[in-house]
C-alpha cells in the first residue's frame, strides 16, 4: 500500500459522509496493512473472514477504486424473462437431482445458469419450498362418513344437558433428564440443552378434554391398558355433574373396546362413547391440547424421576384449568368431505 493509497483510505474512514460499507471496506485494507490476521479484522469490524478476504482481494487488484464498485451480479429475477422463470418452476416441480430427493437453491442455480439468490426469489413469488414436506394418511375405514358426522355434529352441536369429552392416551412419556445443566437465554442466544439425556422410565397421560370450557381431567399410569382406562373412567365420573350425560370421542384403541369396558358402560348409561374413523387422530381435539403440553412443558424439561415428570404434568393440567382456553372446531363435514375428495383425485392422477 503506498502512502497515498493509505491517505485516501483514512480520509474515507473519517469522512462523515463516507458511506457505511466504504469506511469498513477501508477499515479492513488499513488494518491488514497493519499486520492484523484475517480473523482479528473480522472480530474487530464485527464482519466475516470471507469478507475481509474478498475486499483485500479487491484492492490487491484495483487499489482504492476496487472498494467503490460492487461485483458485478448475475441477471436478477427482475430481468429473467418469463419462459425462463418457467422452466426454473417446471423444473422444481417436475424434476430431481441426481443422487438427491429435492432441489436446493445451489444445485437448482448451478443448473441453470442464474445465482442461487435468483432461485429463492423465483420459488418465494410461486410459492415453492421443496426442502418442505407434509405427512397425511387418508382414512380407509368403511364407516368413515358416518363417524365424520357424529363426531363433528358433538362439536358444531352438542346435544343439551350433556358434557363433550374428548379422550385419549399419551402413551411412553419418557423422564429424560439432561446429562448437563443447561445455558440460559441471553440477548443474541438462545437457550442451550444438550444433546444426550439420562432415561428415568415413562408414564402415560389419559386425559378428557372438556370440549365447551377447555380444562382437562387427567390422570398418569404406569401403563395402558384397559384396566387403566377403567380407572380413568371412574375419575371422569366423580370430577363430572352427575346430572350430565357425557359423549366421550375416542379413538379406535382396543384398549377402549374391550370386554369389560363395555360391561362397564353397560352399567353407567351417561356415559356414551364416539368413535373417530380410523388414521383419523385429527377428528380428537384432545391431540391438540397434547400437542401443547409437548411443546410447552415436556419436550424440553430435564426430569429427575417419573416422580418429577408426573408432577410437571399435573401443574399444567392445573394452570390450564385455571385459565382454560377452548378449541373451537369450524369445519363442516361437507367441506371436510371435499377436501378428502380433492385429496384422493389427487392421489390417483399422481399415480
Amino acid at each position: 500500500m503506498s502512502a497515498e493509497q493509505k491517505q485516501t483510505l483514512e480520509t474515507w474512514g473519517r469522512a462523515p459522509t463516507s458511506p457505511q460499507y466504504l469506511v469498513t471496506r477501508a477499515r479492513i485494507c488499513l488494518a491488514a496493512h497493519r499486520g492484523d490476521s484475517n480473523s482479528q479484522i473480522a472480530t474487530a469490524l464485527h464482519t466475516t473472514r470471507p469478507t475481509v478476504l474478498l475486499w483485500r482481494a479487491r484492492f490487491a487488484q484495483s487499489g482504492p477504486t476496487g472498494l467503490e464498485q460492487d461485483a458485478p451480479r448475475g441477471p436478477s429475477v427482475q430481468r429473467l424473462k418469463a419462459d425462463r422463470v418457467r422452466a426454473i418452476v417446471e423444473a422444481t416441480l417436475q424434476t430431481t437431482p441426481p443422487a438427491a430427493t429435492h432441489w436446493s437453491t445451489r444445485t437448482l442455480a448451478k443448473r441453470s445458469g442464474v445465482s442461487h439468490m435468483s432461485i429463492a426469489r423465483i420459488w418465494d413469488a410461486h410459492g415453492l419450498q421443496p426442502h418442505r414436506v407434509k405427512t397425511f394418511k387418508l382414512s380407509r375405514d368403511k364407516a368413515f362418513v358416518e363417524k365424520l358426522t357424529d363426531v363433528v355434529g358433538l362439536y358444531l352441536n352438542p346435544p343439551d344437558k350433556a358434557l363433550v369429552l374428548c379422550v385419549d392416551e399419551k402413551s411412553q412419556i419418557q423422564a429424560l433428564d439432561r446429562t448437563q445443566p443447561g445455558l440460559p437465554m441471553k440477548k443474541g442466544r438462545c437457550g442451550t440443552m444438550t444433546h444426550d439425556y439420562v432415561r428415568h422410565g415413562t408414564t402415560t397421560l389419559f386425559a378428557a378434554l372438556n370440549v365447551l370450557e377447555g380444562k382437562v381431567i387427567g390422570g398418569c399410569f404406569q401403563r395402558h391398558r384397559h384396566e387403566e382406562f377403567l380407572v380413568f373412567l371412574r375419575q371422569i365420573d366423580r370430577n363430572t355433574p352427575a346430572e350430565l350425560t357425557l359423549h366421550l370421542i375416542v379413538d379406535n384403541y382396543g384398549t377402549h373396546k374391550h370386554e369389560r369396558v363395555r360391561q362397564w358402560l353397560a352399567k353407567h348409561r351417561r356415559f356414551q362413547l364416539h368413535f373417530t374413523p380410523t388414521s383419523s387422530s385429527w377428528l380428537n381435539l384432545v391431540e391438540r391440547w397434547f400437542g401443547e403440553i409437548t411443546r410447552k412443558r415436556i419436550r424440553r424439561g430435564s426430569f429427575g424421576s417419573v416422580a418429577e415428570l408426573v408432577a410437571a404434568i399435573e401443574e399444567y393440567i392445573q394452570v390450564n384449568n385455571e385459565n382454560p382456553k377452548p378449541f373451537v372446531w369450524t369445519k363442516r363435514t361437507e367441506e371436510i368431505l371435499e377436501k378428502l375428495r380433492h385429496c384422493k383425485a389427487a392421489a390417483v392422477t399422481l399415480r
